[in-house]
């Protein structure tokens, strides 16, 4: 079974996990980071996998043959795997955020000896909705790890966390899927026809299991409408006046709930990076089934613009991951890109 071969588009991250597992060089504390849904907690769960898997014959790596996969079949690998290994311990946000509770829960069990496990793993998800209570929490524990224990903490960048967490881990960045590369997975996996496949592709900001979500949805065509009232509503924005009314209810409707907000600003940054992209090199747009309004607009105003939206949703997203007022920052987004 070659565990990490199942996760795609990621040889850089899973070629240094291995390097440190073969180096003996794995550290306390491991950052992954990168977009939702390119394999960050599939990727913790099989290095987890591989630090603690029994089986002789994988073993025996050399230096010649390093190893570089679990065996997925001992009884070790199958725990991890089920999600029923007793040192193996997964930390979600409990709805919204990470809270000081659970953080305290957690560094009870720490203080125990590991059951059973070589090295016990702590997978922190999605790490940005921490509390600034329970990211002091945690500090503690990483300033003094427990012997034994490796903490992995997923969030989509660097920034999102607390700097004296971050300076006590180690950053592995996860890729973005290519546009090619998901038409290709929705094609072939999922029976996607060319052009929903492209759509949907465009929609998921680099992200493979958005995709496949919006592939599946039966709200599939909605996805689609969706994305063609953003990219008007991001036309109209920065190409003519609308007025208050037009985008005050803009922002009621962008702000209905975190996920469609998030989603939304996906697809409202990637048109706009298609817009300064088109101007360089046209063939990488994402959103290939609009090339003629691309050009059209991208050959009609100037690249700062562009490049200053961009840092406006860049900055509304880590607002929003920062549990901030969703109606607030869709609002102060939408005002600020009317002006750009």
């Amino acid at each position: 079974m070659h565990v990490f071969e199942d996760i795609l588009n990621q040889n850089r991250p899973i070629r240094l996990l291995t390097t440190l597992f073969n180096n003996k060089t794995i550290p306390h504390a491991l950052l992954f980071t990168g977009v939702k849904g390119v394999g960050k907690k599939r990727c913790s769960i099989a290095f987890a996998m591989l630090c603690n898997c029994t089986d002789l014959r994988f073993l025996s790596g050399t230096d010649n043959e390093p190893r570089v996969n679990p065996c997925g079949h001992c009884s070790s690998c199958k725990k991890i795997k089920s999600g029923n290994h007793p040192d193996i311990i997964i930390v979600e946000p409990s709805g919204t955020y990470i809270r000081i509770d659970q953080i305290r829960n957690l560094c009870r069990l720490l203080a125990l000896r590991p059951h059973e496990a070589h090295l016990r793993v702590v997978i922190i998800s999605d790490a940005q909705a921490l509390t600034t209570e329970a990211g002091n929490a945690l500090l503690k524990e990483l300033e003094e790890p427990p012997s034994g224990t490796l903490f992995i903490l997923t969030a989509p960048q660097k920034s999102d966390l607390l700097p004296t967490v971050l300076s006590r881990s180690q950053v592995i960045g996860f890729n973005p899927f290519s546009l090619n590369d998901l038409i290709s997975i929705l094609k072939s996996r999922h029976g996607a026809n060319h052009n929903d496949a492209l759509i949907m592709a465009a929609m998921a900001g680099g992200s493979l299991s958005t995709a496949i979500t919006m592939w599946k949805s039966k709200n599939r065509i909605d996805f689609i409408h969706q994305r063609k009232w953003l990219i008007n509503f991001v036309n109209n924005c920065i190409i003519s006046e609308p007025s208050p009314d037009m985008l005050f209810a803009s922002a009621l409707r962008l702000a209905k709930n975190k996920e469609f907000f998030l989603d939304s600003l996906k697809v409202i940054k990637s048109w706009l990076r298609d817009l300064v992209i088109y101007k360089y090199s046209p063939e990488k747009i994402f959103n290939k089934d609009m090339t003629n309004e691309v050009k059209e607009i991208s050959e009609n105003i100037a690249e700062e613009p562009l490049l200053c939206g961009i840092k406006v949703v860049d900055n509304a997203q880590k607002k929003i991951l920062a549990n901030s007022a969703l109606r607030l920052t869709a609002e102060i987004m939408i005002i600020k890109l009317a002006r750009v």
